[in-house]
């Protein structure tokens, strides 16, 4: 858990895209310290030349500082350009001493193709918005190119999707820095869904639906959420929203962009860290609470989807 305030400093071009500047300054750029009792972020806008710049709605941002501002960062956050837009070459410069120096750099959507044209994303994994993961591979070969997923976490490099791939990835940074709990308060006051995880997809039907009991098929994601407990097998879910397994099955992928499996394994996961994080039960008992059983595959499981222990990860964000 982070003990101290990070420094984030969004970069903002010509031809901005306004929601993902929106997104990241809705969480990193309002003060929510005594609300949630942490050292919440301190975020600063910088441009190139530290020039007003005009997004793509037409909208004018202005006060923002010039791209040295990047050399205090803990967190650099690129938001789109215009593709059009040249990317100055004093900006690729400080991106790549930032880097250098170990601040986390992250893009959003189509803000890769400026980490990529600072030479940050050779020989990684990467993604951006699916229209645009073609160009990104053609243009840099030597990166890794994923069109199938919301967000790459490459521990100092995080590249998101496009658009609503944006939250999930600044709120998957929140619950890294803060734990799950927090992340999960956040969601809530965003009035958004508090997970999806980077590899779901990022071309799904429809986005991830808020639960409404009154749909026989979200409703029993709702009954599923609630009895994380108790064995749940995907022939139960099939049953109770009256369809066939193999029906069941195609539209869950089709709307979450996720299979059940790995779904009920995120939802479980996530209700253990948060046992973790607000009481004092032993493992086996958050085990059991959890669906995992026991204490030991509780582990593996933490291993697999958290890269660490249910003991390292209390430790760590308990209180």
């Amino acid at each position: 858990m982070r003990n101290k305030a990070a420094n984030v400093v969004l970069v903002a071009g010509e031809g901005a895209a306004l929601f993902e500047l929106a997104v990241a300054s809705e969480v990193f750029g309002i003060d929510r310290t005594a609300e949630y009792g942490v050292p919440w972020y301190r975020l600063t806008v910088c441009s190139p030349g530290g020039r007003a710049v005009t997004c793509d709605t037409g909208l004018r941002i202005q006060g923002t500082v010039g791209v040295l501002a990047l050399r205090d960062a803990d967190l650099v956050i690129v938001s789109p350009f215009a593709q059009e837009t040249a990317v100055p070459g004093l900006l690729l410069q400080e991106l790549r001493r930032a880097h250098r120096r170990g601040a986390q750099v992250v893009s959003l959507c189509t803000g890769a193709f400026v980490l990529a044209a600072a030479g940050l994303l050779n020989g990684r994994g990467a993604t951006t918005h699916w229209e645009d993961c073609e160009q990104l591979a053609t243009e840099y070969p030597l990166i890794q190119v994923d069109p199938d997923v919301l967000y790459v976490d490459g521990g100092d490099i995080l590249t998101s999707a496009g658009s609503a791939a944006a939250i999930d990835l600044c709120l998957h940074i929140v619950r890294r820095d803060y734990g799950a709990e927090i992340a999960a308060r956040l969601a809530r006051e965003l009035v958004v869904p508090p997970f999806r995880e980077g590899g779901q997809a990022q071309y799904i039907e429809s986005p991830l639906p808020a639960l409404d009991q009154a749909d026989p098929f979200l409703g029993v994601l709702s009954w599923a959420q609630a009895n994380l407990g108790e064995p749940i097998t995907i022939a139960d879910l099939a049953k109770r929203s009256a369809m066939s397994k193999r029906n069941f099955a195609r539209r869950f992928v089709a709307t979450l962009g996720t299979t059940p499996y790995r779904w009920i394994v995120r939802q479980r996961l996530q209700l253990a860290q948060r046992l973790l994080e607000t009481t004092d039960l032993p493992l086996e008992a958050i085990a059991e609470a959890s669906g995992f059983a026991t204490a030991a595959n509780l582990r593996a499981r933490f291993l697999d989807g958290v890269n660490t222990t249910p003991s390292a990860y209390r430790r760590t964000f308990r209180g």
